[in-house]
Formats: C-alpha cells, structure tokens, sequence
C-alpha cells in the first residue's frame, strides 16, 4: 500500500522547479501552486503580466493532486436551498457557474493540449435516505423550471441500471458531470503556464506578506523576497496564518481516499456500468468512481480530523469497510493506495473571492473544487485587472469562524453533529 496521492503518483511532473529563481519584482505573486493559482498564472502569463506562482511543496501537492477527480455540477448546498438563501435568480446565476467551471476545465485541456483522461460521462448523486429521494424530485422540478437545466431521477427500483449496490433509495443523473486524471491536468496546467511566460518556484514556502502600499505586497519566502504590484492567495484548505484574516474563514477538513488495485472488467461493470462519478447524499458522505485503469477510488470524511499518516490509516480502514458494505463483492480486492487531504469549507459552504486589504483571494470550494478552482483561477486573472463582472462571488457576505484562531479544535464536534444529522435526517 502507498500512503501518496494514486493521481500524483501515475502523472509526470511538468518540470522541475525547486530551483527556479525567485524573481525580484513581479506584476502578479500567487500564492498555491494547484488549480487556482497555476490557471490564474497560465491567463496572466497570456495577457502579458510577469507572474510568479510560489508553493511551498511541488506542484498539485495539496488538495489539486489529493481529491476524487471529479468535476460536477451544483453547488454544496443544493440548489433549493440556495434558491431558498438567496432567491432564485441570484441561485441560478450561481448555479450556471458551476456548469460554466466545467466548461472551463474542458475549454483548458483542449486549449492546452493536456492529455488526462478528461471524459463527461456524467455524476450520479445516491439518496440515503427516502426524504433525500424525495428531494431529488423537488431538485429536478426546480432546476428545470428555473435553470433549464434537466436531471433524470432514477428510483430504487431501478438502480441496478446505474449501480452494483441496493445501499441507496434511488438516484439523480446529471449528464453534465465529468471526470478527469487531476494528477496530470495540473501538471498540464502547471506546464501550460510556463510555456506562457510564468514563473514556478516550489518549495518556496511564503512566510510573511509585507504590506507597501494598496495592492503590492514583498511576498517573503523560503528562498527569497518578490515585490508584487497584486498577490492571489489560493491556497484553499490549507490556508494558515500568513493570511491570518482568510485562515478565520477557512474550516480545513480531512477528506480521505482509498484506491483498489486495477479490477476485472466484468467486476468495473458491475459497479458503475456507466462510469458516473458518484457520491451520495449524507453530510459525511461517500464519493467514488471509476479511474482511467479500472481502479475504484472511494472517498469521504471517515473521520473529522486533520490529514496526517497516521489519521490517513485510520481513515482508510473506515473507508475499506465502508466500501465492503455498499460493494461486497471487494472483499478479496487489495487497496493499492490510501491517502488523505484538506478540503476548505467556509460558514456557509459558498465559494469566497475578492480582495481584502489589499489581497486577493479565491478559495472555500466546500468540495467542489476540481471545477471551480480551475475555472476562478482564470475569474480571478480578469478580476484582478479591473472587471468586476468576472467574479459572481463578491458580493457574498464571508464571516469568521467563531473562536476560530488556529488548529480547528471544533472538527470533532462538527463530525458529531453531522452523524446525527446522517442518522435521522
């Protein structure tokens, strides 16, 4: 078993940029070199700005390289409770956001070139319970009334079309969903960038941000100090406290992976026929799928705890159990890789970007982020150069986490909640 992320370990890095030279002065620092920040540096780079992209490991080494490769419609919160928060045509206009970041996705490996196994095959969400069946209805009537957007809701009856397991109350197809080897994707994007004109500096951790005057920074590293004229913060679930005032508003929770050896065919077409990418509807929920060389990668918050290789096994021994209870038939499948990383949840599980004090941010996915954080990192190049129209988030309210200053001490509370809420809801 390895305890290192399955996608990182069967891509080719794009390059290798622990000694590429801090620059002195830049038009654009960015701090994160995963999907936000290397698609901002790949559309600053073509609109003629000298960028720098600083991580403090290598490239995709945090939640870009550590999720389940899926890129899916929706918002975390559902679209009715989105049209119930903040009225339908703001819901919606988030709502085609989504749609339009996968869009993004596909526009960039096309664009670029990337070859990682990019296919939309569609995302296949699993009811838990009768009541979240019966949510999918009301979604369904919802979404084609005011979005135009159309889903297919299969009931339990007639899931064995969709799924190996009799686990779930019924189903919602959503043909748009799509999947992707995000291991390679962000290298592609990672080489895309440089080819452009970018700078990639790993292990170039930044360890203060000095304030000059409005937007420009000295950005302080491991291996240097950069003046920007604007810095990007994309650092998403493993913002810390650099940037003390986002760090209040990130919740980093421990999602975690499991990935089996390479399975029979006959085996792969018994679980997923259709190769959806999947996830059911709990708070602490399951999400798997099938990968490019018929692996099945199965994931969820097994536990509400930080990432580390010893909460790593734990988490995956849950997870393995987890697995056998939906699909039996594994029981005799060995589990190749196991791994665990940071997913960044806001208060109100929306996407947060902007500027504050004179920092630009974009992050709080709340595990959306395959789609979205690609598609803001190009947002945010066009934000960040005055159009204010290219990010539909600013406007949303973005409260600190109460008595949050540090390590997140209230995760195993907020996983005990949640377990009730799985129970009864």
């Amino acid at each position: 078993m390895k305890l290192n992320p399955y996608w990182l370990d069967t891509a080719e890095a794009s390059g290798d940029y622990r000694r590429t030279p801090v620059p002195e002065n830049v038009d654009v620092a960015i701090i994160g070199a995963g999907f936000t920040g290397l698609s901002a540096a790949l559309e600053f780079a073509r609109q003629g700005a000298s960028v720098a992209v600083f991580e403090r490991h290598t490239v995709g080494w945090g939640a870009s390289g550590r999720n389940g490769g899926m890129a899916t419609t929706g918002l975390a919160i559902g679209f009715s409770t989105a049209v119930k928060r903040y009225g339908a045509k703001r819901a919606v206009e988030m709502f085609r956001e989504y749609n339009d970041a996968i869009d993004s996705i596909e526009k960039l490996v096309h664009d670029n070139g990337i070859e990682c196994d990019y296919k939309r095959d569609g995302k296949l969400s699993l009811a838990f319970h009768k009541s979240h069946y019966e949510g999918f209805l009301r979604s369904q009537e919802k979404m084609a009334a005011l979005a135009d957007h159309h889903v297919t809701v299969i009931p339990k009856s007639e899931i064995h079309s969709e799924i190996g397991t009799d686990f779930y109350q019924g189903a919602m197809l959503d043909p748009l969903g799509a999947g992707l080897h995000v291991g390679k994707f962000v290298h592609g994007l990672g080489g895309a960038a440089v080819a452009a004109g970018a700078d990639i500096c790993e292990e170039a951790g930044v360890t203060e941000l000095k304030k000059v005057s409005g937007t420009v920074h000295d950005v302080h590293t491991t291996r240097g100090i950069t003046r920007a004229k604007q810095v990007l913060v994309a650092t998403s679930g493993y913002t810390g406290n650099v940037t003390p005032w986002l760090q209040r508003r990130v919740i980093p929770v421990g999602s975690f992976i499991i990935c089996t050896e390479p399975l029979p065919e006959d085996v792969v077409n018994r679980i997923l026929p259709n190769r959806r990418m999947a996830s059911d509807s709990k708070m602490l929920c399951y999400y798997f799928r099938i990968t490019p060389d018929n692996r099945l990668l199965f994931g969820g918050r097994a536990r509400f705890a930080l990432s580390s290789p010893d909460s790593d096994v734990k988490s995956a021994e849950i997870l393995r159990k987890a697995m056998l209870e939906l699909f039996p038939y594994l029981s005799n499948a060995n589990v190749d890789y196991i791994w665990g990383g940071l997913v960044d949840l806001s208060m109100d599980q929306m996407v947060h970007a902007g500027v504050h004090d004179g920092l630009y941010y974009s992050l709080a996915y709340s595990g959306h982020g395959v789609q979205m954080a690609a598609h803001m990192g190009k947002r945010m190049a066009h934000y960040m150069a005055g159009d204010k129209s290219a990010n539909v988030w600013e406007d949303l309210k973005n409260p600190p986490v109460p008595g949050h200053f540090g390590p997140p001490w209230f995760l195993p509370f907020i996983g005990g909640a949640a377990k009730i809420i799985d129970r009864f809801s």
